[in-house]
């Protein structure tokens, strides 16, 4: 394959151009010759694997990192900055993957971090007013607290911060650096439009991203790197698939990380670990589950909605308001993780960098400083930790030589977190709780990490995931809880959802409200019972129900379970149908089809009443549904009949 695939594009005035553009880190070089065109008006993305150079690339166009050779223009004029502020005052702005907020400023100083120690006053007023403006335009108005301690906020909240940052200085050429590993697919959709907007605006964007999918959603061009040099350059996206991409990243084609129900033996046995009514103030409000041995759970709900916090509370880094954990059927409350990691739990955080990294430790220490921790004997087995250490670095194709590395702080995000799992696998534990395990993982690497998970899964470890991937969760899981508010939503086999399904289930119940008062009112009016349901295959996933469902279907909102477990299994059994069907009893359903906005079917809504209503009343009643549903208006969803 020649060095360097040129691609078509025109049409669109260049605002920033490379040439030749080389860095070095004393002997290694990391870029050599980059040369990379960003037009105005365009997204392009950075593409390739984890060391790849697409970090450091971004860092020298924004003045974080010095050149050793090259050149850049920036609207067709040289330019060289010695420092980010340099690059900030002519208009490129980065967010970064890993956020540099201050964690002790609120947010609406943190957004507008970068104007201090420039020209002007800085009135607290006007900030907090625009930081509003920016969090509503990013649609977390009603989640971040502009006066907020930043270092108080969510991970994923911070990266939304960084994100306003980047937005707060109107700059004319935009770096993204993976800024939807922390995101929900709606929270990456509203910075998608957001980005939409700059576009149109004539904003220049580059856009890295491991996630294939964003690439092809938003992006114009791609670039790719690899090993440090450019493999193809400025190629339409839409010229492009995600096999051929792929194959430019790694020079050969990579086997499916999609999981195959078939081919897996079902979790057994009794519980290993079972979470009863855990509440962990403020976002923690009622979570249970159970997870077995050999089986992977994943947690799958928005920003705020408690995933991490129960990870941390079963972890011992939260104390429990109320609520129970048992381990092999015994009451289980750790103190402290010290308690946890000698039961047998490894942790992998969110926040690599915040939580797990010890950034003055050598790679080898690193790794050790769990098992270190865990033992209770003076006496400490270095050979066999080397050992494991080099078997685990060949499955996640780490090379075994940079474990002698002195520091961690060469390693590429997505080496980092190789590590960090690495720590814990090295423990050999029994039950692995990961937080956002692929955060900042290129394609490659996701399926080594996938297919490591699976096969320490087969060993009999369980594994319970909290990802803001929902396709991740489905393509890895056996199982998953959604999580809404802070609350768990019945627990559903993975092969019976979709990122919309998922994503249904996981909405804060404030998003359905409308819908929920609807059917209760109906209900109400018509002495009926309502509901508003997703099946898949035999199963039941009930979103809304109305107060009565209970006792008149079997089921009531948030139940997953079995239609022939309900009241209504013909109505339920025939879901794709719309109309009236009628029970064995004589209880007669009236079904209609809910789908959003972009054609997706939503599941059906039904109204259920008791044996003995006439056909006339029953078609009267449908029509009055119809209507009334017609009559709707829910941007989030688009009820259609």
């Amino acid at each position: 394959m020649p060095a360097a695939i040129a691609g078509r594009h025109g049409g669109l005035a260049p605002m920033l151009t490379t040439q030749g553009l080389t860095k070095r880190f004393g002997a290694v070089t990391v870029l050599e010759a980059i040369d990379f065109e960003l037009s105005a008006g365009e997204v392009h993305a950075l593409f390739g694997a984890n060391g790849a150079g697409k970090s450091t690339l971004s860092r020298l166009i924004a003045g974080h990192l010095q050149p050793n050779a090259g050149r850049m223009l920036l609207a067709g004029d040289p330019c060289r900055f010695r420092s980010p502020r340099e690059a900030l005052e002519a208009g490129i702005a980065m967010v970064m993957q890993e956020t540099s907020l201050a964690p002790d400023l609120p947010v609406f100083e943190n957004v507008f971090l970068p104007r201090y120690g420039g020209a002007g006053r800085c009135r607290f007023a006007d900030m907090r007013r625009r930081t509003v403006e920016l969090l509503e335009q990013l649609g977390v108005a009603a989640e971040i607290d502009p006066q907020a301690r930043t270092g108080d906020l969510a991970a994923a909240h911070r990266q939304l911060v960084e994100i306003a940052r980047a937005l707060a200085l109107n700059a004319r050429v935009i770096i993204f650096d993976e800024p939807t590993t922390s995101l929900s697919p709606a929270e990456t959709a509203r910075l998608f439009a957001v980005m939409d907007r700059l576009r149109a605006e004539g904003c220049a964007m580059v856009f890295v991203s491991h996630r294939l999918e964003e690439l092809f959603a938003i992006t114009d061009r791609v670039t790719v790197l690899r090993d440090g040099k450019v493999a193809a350059r400025g190629i339409p996206t839409a010229d492009l698939t995600q096999g051929e991409l792929i194959r430019l990243m790694i020079g050969r084609d990579l086997e499916p990380v999609r999981r195959d129900p078939s081919r897996e033996i079902a979790p057994s046995g009794p519980p290993l670990l079972q979470v009863e009514r855990l509440r962990a103030g403020p976002l923690l409000r009622d979570m249970s589950f159970t997870l077995r041995r050999g089986e992977i759970l994943g947690l799958g709900g928005l920003v705020g909605a408690g995933r991490s916090e129960t990870l941390e509370a079963i972890f011992g880094l939260r104390a429990l308001q109320d609520g129970s954990i048992r381990l092999r059927g015994e009451p289980f409350r750790p103190r402290r993780p010290l308690d946890a990691i000698r039961a047998g739990f490894g942790y992998l955080a969110e926040d690599r960098r915040a939580q797990s990294i010890l950034p003055d430790l050598s790679v080898r220490e690193n790794l050790l400083v769990a098992a270190l921790s865990a033992q209770r004997s003076p006496l400490i087995r270095y050979q066999r930790f080397r050992r494991r250490a080099a078997e685990l670095a060949a499955r996640l194709d780490l090379p075994p030589h940079r474990l002698d590395d002195d520091s961690m702080s060469s390693f590429s995000g997505g080496m980092q977190q190789k590590i960090l799992l690495m720590r814990w696998l090295l423990l050999e534990p029994a039950i692995l709780l990961l937080d956002e395990p692929t955060k900042g993982i290129d394609v490659g690497a996701r399926a080594a990490i996938y297919a490591l998970l699976r096969a320490v899964a087969a060993e009999g470890v369980a594994v319970l995931v909290v990802s803001s991937d929902f396709q991740e969760l489905i393509d890895l899981c056996n199982r998953i809880v959604p999580v809404s508010d802070g609350r768990s939503i019945g627990s559903v086999p993975a092969e019976l959802l979709d990122e919309e399904k998922l994503l249904m289930l996981a909405a804060p119940r404030s998003s359905m409200a409308a819908q929920r008062a609807w059917i209760d009112r109906m209900a109400a009016e018509h002495g009926a019972a309502g509901f508003w349901a997703i099946v898949e295959r035999d199963v039941l996933i009930c979103l809304a129900a109305s107060p009565n469902a209970q006792d008149a279907l079997g089921f009531s909102s948030g139940a997953v379970c079995p239609i022939a477990q309900s009241r209504v299994p013909r109505a339920l059994g025939r879901a794709d149908a719309r109309g009236t069907i009628v029970e064995a009893d004589g209880t007669a359903t009236c079904l209609l089809g809910v789908r959003n906005a972009r054609g997706h079917d939503l599941g059906v809504i039904g109204l259920s009443l008791a044996a003995g209503v006439s056909p006339a009343r029953l078609a009267a009643l449908r029509a009055e549904i119809a209507e009334a549903v017609a009559g709707q208006d829910n941007e989030s969803i688009l009820l259609t009949l």
